[in-house]
């Protein structure tokens, strides 16, 4: 009994400290959980609230574009070699094409998320291009593959190994009951044979697709996405965004790429996530909570097909049809993403008959809506049409295979394509246009910020109101190859003087008088007006 009561005291003593010791440290931990938690829950609240407008990308595709060690081959070194023409035509935002190893030249069957192509570079060659960009304010967004790797990826040459495999639970696999005749959603075979089964593919049997079902995928594909952030790049342009899961499981895609933005923008707020959604606009719309960004591919063709007629009434009639479609299911935080052709489209002047059905073109879509992405070459007038590798040739920088031009390609489309060195000293050149247009947009706050109207003028004029609470634009591009003198009225009112054109040598004969227009536009020009 003596010792028990010896002992009594200091034991209650020392419980008693250590339950103190306990919730105080308990405390602490919960306290520092609920701050982080806190943090994540604003950044998301962030990422959900703010846009991010205002900017205006160039797309590259890194082989084609700017050589910096004579082998024929563009690499990240080149493009860092070429900011100064990317800064100077205006650019705030590059998409790379795929980086990753990869055994093709394209680079859409990714060997390795996290090893550069070595074709391109190193990974500290990247981190150079991605230090000089942010000294630019450019950003830089990856082209991100998660919908399938490449059959020579380490997880898919473990798959077919073994059924026991861990990773054969990472791709697709048919059972007894598989239609092996299938189609995928892009009109491809959509079974391919290994060994005695067959694998899912959406493209083409060398880029089997992930299973999402499988909870590592899922993590795989958002660290992977982490690891760059990390590095420090901006953002990510989803491919294949619309294919993660089959066309009857649409609900399952969005509710994925939820969790995959929300996982991004909890770990990094400013993360700028674009989708491609190649699809309708009532599709398209469906991921406006889940992207940043998507690209509006119903305004290109249209666009084009105005500027070949001479006539803007359909023109007209789509794009108020596509952002009517829109507007039913805008958030605060979507901005549209503008643009005429990509990488796996036949090229604006190879689709038009003349320079100026481009820069009139050209026009339309940067006094448009939203983050405008410019495909490279685009701004020189480069031509292209399918096969894929013609739309993709090397950029002409002064035509003598000099100044980093690449080899790695012949050139078919572009060997008459006047340079973009020569451009620059051209005030009348289709580069000249661009960058006029480009730098305009940056400095008012109408175009890159503000709603749009379509109101009807003129058949061969396409009309539009851009405006913000603060201020009122009217934006008139003739798409013909006439002179066209009109007459309309308009129900928004205006200050009444001309502020800007565009490809025109001629002064704009134009009057505004109790709502009344009355103008005179010369051939493929533009003009504003507030």
């Amino acid at each position: 009994m003596s010792f028990v009561r010896k002992i009594r005291k200091p034991l209650i003593t020392y419980i008693t400290c250590s339950i103190l010791l306990f919730s105080i440290l308990s405390i602490g931990y919960y306290v520092k959980l609920s701050t982080e938690r806190k943090e994540v829950e604003k950044n998301i609240e962030y990422a959900y609230t703010t846009k991010k407008n205002g900017d205006i990308y160039y797309q590259i595709f890194v082989r084609s574009f700017n050589d910096s060690n004579n082998d024929g081959i563009g690499d990240l070194n080149g493009i860092t070699n070429k900011l100064d023409y990317l800064e100077n035509l205006g650019i705030t935002g590059i998409w790379l094409s795929p980086i990753y190893e990869s055994p093709s030249y394209h680079g859409y069957d990714v060997i390795d998320y996290k090893e550069i192509n070595s074709d391109f570079g190193t990974i500290d060659d990247f981190k150079n291009l991605l230090k000089e960009c942010h000294n630019r304010n450019i950003k830089i967004i990856l082209d991100y593959i998660p919908n399938h790797t490449s059959d020579q990826h380490e997880w898919f040459k473990e798959a077919i190994s073994s059924e026991e495999n861990k990773y054969r639970d990472y791709y697709v696999w048919a059972d007894e009951n598989t239609d092996l005749s299938t189609i995928s959603p892009v009109g491809n075979k959509a079974w391919a044979n290994s060994g005695n089964t067959y694998y899912y593919n959406t493209f083409w049997s060398g880029m089997p697709d992930l299973n999402f079902d499988n909870p590592e995928v899922q993590k795989e594909i958002i660290e992977t996405a982490k690891w760059w952030l990390d590095i420090g790049v901006d953002g990510f342009r989803i491919d294949a965004a619309l294919h993660i899961y089959e066309p009857d499981r649409f609900d399952d895609s969005i509710a994925w790429w939820d969790y995959f933005r929300k996982s991004l923008a909890a770990y990094k707020k400013d993360t700028y996530l674009i989708g491609e959604i190649w699809s309708s606009p009532g599709v398209i719309t469906s991921y406006f909570n889940v992207m940043d960004s998507c690209f509006n591919f119903n305004i290109g063709k249209p666009i084009i097909s105005a500027v070949n007629s001479g006539f803007a009434i359909e023109l007209r009639g789509d794009l108020r049809g596509v952002y009517k479609n829109y507007s039913y299911e805008i958030t605060d935080s979507y901005v549209d993403a503008p643009f005429l052709t990509n990488h796996d489209m036949n090229r604006v002047m190879s689709l038009v008959t003349n320079e100026n059905q481009g820069k009139v073109a050209a026009s339309i879509y940067l006094t448009l809506p939203g983050n405008p992405f410019i495909y490279y070459g685009e701004e020189i007038g480069m031509k292209g049409k399918k096969p894929d590798e013609y739309l993709r040739e090397p950029f002409i920088w002064n035509g003598e295979g000099k100044d980093g031009e690449t080899s790695w390609e012949q050139l078919k489309y572009n060997i008459d394509t006047t340079p973009a060195n020569q451009q620059l000293d051209d005030s009348q050149s289709i580069l000249s246009h661009y960058k006029d247009l480009i730098n305009y947009r940056k400095e008012d706050i109408t175009l890159t910020s503000g709603d749009i109207e379509f109101i009807k003028s003129h058949g061969k004029f396409l009309s539009f109101y851009r405006y913000t609470e603060e201020a009122t634009h009217l934006v008139i591009h003739n798409v013909s190859a006439d002179k066209v003198e009109a007459q309309f009225k308009i129900d928004k009112e205006l200050a009444g003087s001309v502020i800007e054109t565009f490809n025109s040598t001629e002064n704009i004969d134009f009057s505004y008088d109790n709502g009344q227009i009355k103008i005179s536009l010369p051939p493929y020009s533009s003009v504003l007006i507030k």
